[in-house]
């Protein structure tokens, strides 16, 4: 049996073939085609998951913002500009014959960490992947959990601030507008301009469009003073986050996908004394990075099959 399983973000469309044993055997990935019809966006998925394999099984695609997996809509997804789109329907243009699944990214990542990774065993987790935007998966009861009426679980879009940076969403002061990679990405642009003399600078030879999160947070290993506030206030905003979630769920394992989270122990380490410091239960909470890293979103997607037949019992 292979499966194919599709990783849309705003930025890019990442896709897999897994074997039985839940291994990527085939993978692709193409930035995302921003500003074209979901009809043509759906074309270059179809196109990408016949390169991969001769056979395949079924399809899964995870797809950021609200999704309806019944009827297979996406129904607002900003940071792809996806708005009330019959995905599904259109896909199957192209495999009429073959099952296809599409459900929340993070959603479908958090699935994948439930069976294979970071939660296996776990009663009550939650996921966080951090790019473009933030999504959030939660594991209850040791099942996906997607909402009391079936809507999602978008921890991006609880706001921190109400008069914060404009979110994705329209809102002001989201999670996702103070804690993505894209709030990096903008502070570390602001500082291209007003620093000079900054190491972010220096590395971008002070062209903006050369500044990303990564670059940012290496600037922040290597001591760079104006990094190092970039980083510290991304901390604490980040922070901030998960000791509110800590309050409402208490999870046994808080994991962090994402590119953001590539930032290993540098990131986790005064993380998790800051959630600790914020936390109403003084407990060291168990904050980690998602064990499936990015391949989470493709293994995730493509096991949405077996999601469905869970949730249908």
């Amino acid at each position: 049996m292979t499966r194919i399983g599709f990783d849309v973000g705003g930025t890019k469309i990442a896709v897999g073939a897994i074997s039985e044993d839940y291994q990527i055997i085939a993978r692709r990935q193409i930035p995302f085609p921003t500003g074209r019809p979901y009809k043509e966006v759906a074309r270059v998925m179809a196109d990408l998951a016949k390169e991969l394999t001769d056979r395949i099984d079924s399809i899964g695609i995870g797809m950021p913002g609200e999704i309806d997996n019944k009827k297979g809509l996406v129904i607002r997804a900003h940071n792809v500009q996806f708005y009330e789109v019959p995905f599904k329907d259109e896909m199957k243009n192209y495999f009429p014959d073959i099952p296809i699944h599409i459900e929340n990214d993070a959603n479908a990542a958090a699935f994948a960490e439930l069976k294979l990774g970071s939660f296996k065993n776990c009663k009550t987790a939650v996921l966080l992947t951090i790019g473009t935007g933030i999504g959030g998966g939660l594991i209850l009861d040791g099942k996906l959990f997607n909402g009391g009426m079936n809507h999602g679980v978008e921890i991006g879009h609880m706001r921190l601030d109400s008069r914060g940076p404009l979110c994705s969403c329209g809102n002001r002061g989201c999670v996702e507008a103070l804690c993505s990679g894209s709030w990096i990405i903008r502070e570390g642009k602001k500082a291209v301009i007003e620093y000079p003399k900054s190491m972010i600078y220096t590395r971008t030879q002070g062209n903006i469009d050369r500044v990303d999160a990564k670059l940012v947070i290496d600037c922040a290993k290597e001591e760079d003073p104006v990094a190092v506030d970039i980083f510290n206030r991304y901390i604490d905003n980040l922070s901030s986050a998960i000791a509110s979630i800590t309050a409402l769920l208490d999870p046994e394992v808080i994991a962090l996908g994402g590119g953001v989270s590539r930032a290993g122990e540098f990131l986790l380490e005064p993380l998790r004394e800051l959630v600790r410091q914020k936390s109403f239960f003084k407990y060291p909470y168990k904050i980690v990075a998602a064990e499936l890293g990015n391949d989470a979103g493709i293994i995730g997607s493509a096991l949405l099959g077996e999601f469905k037949k869970e949730a249908d019992e």
